[in-house]
């Protein structure tokens, strides 16, 4: 069976986010007063943990969700403004095999639970590509759960089947095998290592993988 959509998750999948995202973090919580540091031992922990304001919470159970709010609000402007100087460039291979599916007539969609504020100013121009891109804000429930790519799949009218989703982590497998959409892993930073059971293939980029081998690994 050929593969009619390729969808993306966004941080670790298109590019190397979660680094910046880190520092994004640390950055509002020493501005808004908070005596916190996440070092990246501590955050791969918890990366474990899907959405910035869910990470917060888990470490810090008691904060209110008005500093929830804050925190997360002006991280998403410090990541943001780091995107924007151009800190944060797509992964190896990344274009390439979007270029190559476009050509090829492949849809191109998103399905990540990061909030869409940080997803829009990644894609930048590229927004344009993807026909659907579906973000935190618009599921009630986040990865590992398979709402999100639920709803890509209801958007583009596929069945999982044709569909192949590329993702970096545990919780990003569970939730695309959960939606019954086969999935192709490529590590990143804080994922490498991780239980990646149901994946396809782990690869550890896209670079030098093009159609041909993800037709290769779809069933």
């Amino acid at each position: 069976m050929d593969i009619s959509a390729l969808i993306f998750d966004v941080d670790g999948t298109l590019a190397e986010t979660e680094e910046a995202h880190r520092h994004a973090f640390n950055l509002a919580f020493g501005q808004l007063g908070m005596n916190w540091t996440w070092d990246p031992k501590h955050y791969r922990q918890l990366l474990k943990v899907s959405g910035g304001r869910q990470r917060i919470l888990a470490f810090a159970p008691d904060a209110s969700p008005e500093l929830v709010a804050a925190l997360h609000r002006r991280k998403t402007e410090i990541y943001t403004n780091m995107v924007d100087s151009g800190r944060v460039p797509f992964r190896p291979g990344v274009e390439s095999l979007i270029a190559e599916a476009r050509d090829a007539g492949i849809r191109l969609a998103i399905a990540s639970t990061a909030s869409r504020a940080n997803v829009e100013a990644l894609l930048g121009g590229a927004r344009k590509w993807f026909e659907v891109v579906a973000c935190g804000e618009d599921v009630a429930r986040k990865k590992p759960d398979p709402q999100v790519y639920a709803l890509v799949l209801k958007k583009l009218s596929l069945v999982p089947a044709t569909c192949l989703a590329l993702e970096d982590s545990a919780n990003g497998v569970r939730a695309a095998a959960a939606a019954g959409i086969p999935v192709v892993v490529t590590q990143s930073l804080y994922t490498a290592g991780d239980d990646f059971t149901g994946a396809l293939a782990v690869l550890p980029s896209l670079a030098g993988v093009g159609l041909a081998r993800l037709r290769e690994l779809h069933p």
